[in-house]
């Protein structure tokens, strides 16, 4: 866990105090209750964030081709195969059925690059709720959700179930994984980690699901990139992209000590220019991300630890877009 300590008086001080460091299975349950207001259908409200011409198409439950038959009086002469008709010289229809569901892929980080929270939740606690909302409200739509869940050392698979089933198994191992963050001293976000867990993705569904992808994009690179455009020619993709306030502005707090397992470094951050490049830094990586946004249609939603994620979800997906503005440059901004 990165943590921040300020010396006053020579004792150490922890500012990270209010965020919750772990999420129990108990709490994750509580939120099927709260899966509502919001939907990753492909029909939006037009003041959502999955609308607009900066968002993907999201893709519906599409049609299974069942058979083709001879034409009676009664069917929809819109179905007729007019190239069979030809060539078995008498009308033929072609027969669909519509899916009965598709799947929904939650690609879920848990790395100790996560474990980091000033406010009211550490962002792997913020992440494991937006999984746990999407899964509760996928299922309750009807269709079947799996998981990627990956951490420092593990990628797990879970493969897409209908219904209560399917959640439990996702939850079950995020807060697996969650606990684990308690004796882990890395914090480094390893690119390496989140791109095996978009290529789990790919191989998990060929096409026409949804892929959503639950990080704070740490160590992303050329190869991330690259995963995403794949997974976006066939699928859609949303990624739900978690921040904290204090990734955005350093506080002025003086000499403050920073530290991760038992590496430990002095920063004194009083120093205005050195606030203001950290602040740069950050602004820089986050347009990186909104130009990944654009290029690819990708809705990217920003979470922040600071406030109830369920609520974030609701305006988030039924806010007014500002057409004004490139869709993904929303991802700097702090969550509403």
């Amino acid at each position: 866990m990165a943590r921040v300590r300020e010396k006053t008086g020579g004792k150490p001080v922890k500012a990270d105090v209010g965020a919750r460091a772990f999420i129990t299975l108990e709490e994750l349950l509580r939120l099927k209750h709260r899966a509502r207001g919001f939907s990753f259908l492909p029909r939006q409200p037009v003041h959502s964030l999955l609308a607009g011409r900066h968002a993907s198409r999201l893709r519906g439950r599409g049609l299974n081709f069942e058979e083709l038959r001879h034409y009676f009086e009664g069917d929809d002469v819109r179905a007729i195969d007019w190239r069979a008709t030809a060539r078995l010289g008498s009308p033929h229809v072609r027969v669909y059925s519509e899916e009965r569901d598709r799947p929904v892929i939650l690609v879920v980080d848990q790395r100790s690059a996560m474990f980091f929270g000033s406010r009211r939740a550490m962002k792997s606690v913020t992440a494991a709720e937006a999984a746990a909302l999407a899964a509760w409200r996928v299922t309750s739509l009807g269709d079947r959700v799996g998981a990627i869940v990956f951490g420092d050392t593990e990628t797990v698979s879970i493969r897409p179930r209908a219904r209560d089933q399917g959640v439990l198994r996702i939850l079950g191992e995020i807060v697996r994984q969650n606990a684990a963050l308690a004796g882990s001293a890395r914090a480094d976000g390893d690119g390496a980690r989140l791109n095996d867990a978009l290529a789990a993705a790919a191989r998990m569904t060929a096409h026409d699901g949804l892929v959503c992808l639950v990080s704070d994009m740490s160590g992303a690179d050329a190869t991330t990139r690259q995963l995403v455009s794949r997974l976006g020619v066939h699928n859609d993709v949303i990624a739900m992209f978690i921040s904290d306030p204090l990734e955005q502005d350093l506080p002025d707090t003086g000499f403050t000590t920073f530290s991760s397992g038992d590496a430990r470094i002095g920063v004194d951050l009083s120093s205005a220019s050195l606030r203001q490049r950290f602040s740069d830094q950050r602004t820089a990586w986050r347009a990186s991300l909104a130009a990944l946004s654009r290029r690819r249609a990708i809705p990217v939603l920003p979470l922040s630890t600071a406030r109830d994620v369920a609520v974030q979800l609701r305006e988030l997906i039924g806010r007014r877009m500002d057409q004004g503005r490139a869709g993904g440059a929303r991802i700097g901004g702090p969550a509403p």
